[in-house]
């Protein structure tokens, strides 16, 4: 369902790389692209303020475009600067107590797992970390069975970093919405490679990146704040843009999601994530991750077929990312001799998901992670690359 010769006519970088590094930062498309830089040259012709203000109508579409994305209301997105400010913003607004728990999985991401112990440390809150089950996801029953009222948050990470693996978010909140405890999903990896459905999910916090799978601009990311949950979270930061001044000695926060923005971003990378948004809803996500999906398990099993090349993906869903090593030769050099050759991935590290590679005994993974407008054609020639790589 997906015109892959549209897809790539549309994105300039095609005819320059192999790219197949779209967890890191997917290629921009043309439209993306004209609409930053216009922006800027009107910027640059006119002044800042003035083209903000010019251009509202543009900039405030990302609110709607997002609101179609995660099937909400415009009045719960707040737009942010990336996705950890926004996951950020998040969290650090929750009202943590000595005792409080938090629960999360295993394949957490460094910054979140950093955040959850500096606020146990401050606090007195504990952290404790849900099982997986045989598949290596987060098993829903044993999240089930360590509920109890003491439960502040349970803050599950959607698609790890360093994996394949999908988290069934939507069993997840099935729980939580019967302690009636916040529940925050970090879909910085699924946002524009998977649905998302806020209401499905059941989640009352949600942030994202629009640099990587919705081939946004860097600089931007967004957070989903749900109506009910707005005045059980205090934002950590507060200005003339998220809260009026009504006296000297008080103040009001802003009515909506936007109470967690700052005055002062960029509109150009605004301008440019509503477009990257309304660019992927034009695909539509179910056919965007049926795309990626059949990519991802062609390339597994391409790999399969490379002497010395294990893939670690786990999950009983998986989706565009492949995390793989290479036996005897370092994740960093089979990066570095890719990228020689013209191919782009990235690489992941213990340091980035301690708590799910460590006890597999990994410390690194090349990870190669397919958009729709990749063929089969690129991935056979990084199975080709792989193979000189090992010396097979």
């Amino acid at each position: 369902m997906i015109d892959v010769s549209r897809a790539r006519a549309d994105t300039p970088g095609c005819a320059e790389v192999v790219h197949l590094n779209n967890a890191g930062a997917a290629l921009m498309p043309a439209p993306v692209l004209d609409a930053v830089k216009s922006h800027l040259d009107l910027e640059a012709r006119i002044g800042g303020y003035e083209a903000a203000a010019r251009e509202q109508e543009r900039w405030e579409r990302a609110y709607d475009a997002i609101a179609a994305l995660l099937v909400c209301g415009r009045d719960e997105v707040a737009l942010l600067e990336s996705a950890t400010r926004a996951w950020d913003m998040a969290f650090y607004g929750i009202p943590f107590r000595s005792g409080d728990r938090i629960l999360t999985a295993r394949a957490e991401y460094v910054s979140n797992y950093l955040a959850f112990l500096q606020v146990a440390r401050r606090t007195g809150a504990r952290v404790e970390v849900v099982p997986c089950d045989s598949t290596g996801q987060l098993d829903v029953a044993a999240l089930e069975r360590m509920m109890d009222e003491r439960v502040r948050l349970v803050a599950v990470t959607h698609v790890p970093t360093h994996g394949g693996m999908v988290n069934p978010v939507a069993e997840i909140g099935r729980i939580t919405r019967a302690w009636n405890c916040l529940y925050l999903v970090d879909a910085c990896q699924s946002a524009g490679q998977l649905p998302l459905d806020v209401n499905v999910i059941g989640c009352d916090l949600l942030a994202a990146t629009g640099r990587k799978f919705l081939r946004g601009p860097r600089g931007t990311g967004f957070l989903y704040v749900r109506r009910t949950a707005l005045e059980r979270l205090e934002p950590p930061f507060v200005d003339l843009h998220s809260a009026t001044w009504t006296s000297t000695q008080s103040y009001r926060w802003r009515p909506d999601a936007r109470r967690f923005e700052s005055w002062e971003r960029s509109y150009a990378a605004l301008i440019g994530l509503g477009v990257a948004v309304d660019y992927a809803l034009g695909w539509g996500l179910h056919h965007i991750r049926d795309r990626v999906q059949a990519l991802a398990a062609r390339l597994r099993e391409m790999l399969a077929e490379v002497p010395g090349v294990a893939v670690h993906d786990l999950g009983s869903e998986k989706c565009a990312i492949v995390g793989f090593t290479v036996e005897g030769v370092p994740a960093t050099l089979v990066r570095d001799q890719l990228l020689a050759a013209g191919i782009n991935v990235s690489v992941s590290n213990l340091e980035s998901a301690r708590l799910d590679m460590e006890p597999r005994g990994l410390t690194q993974l090349v990870r190669a992670s397919v958009h729709y407008y990749n063929t089969d054609e690129e991935l056979e020639r990084l199975a080709g690359e792989l193979r000189a790589i090992g010396g097979a």
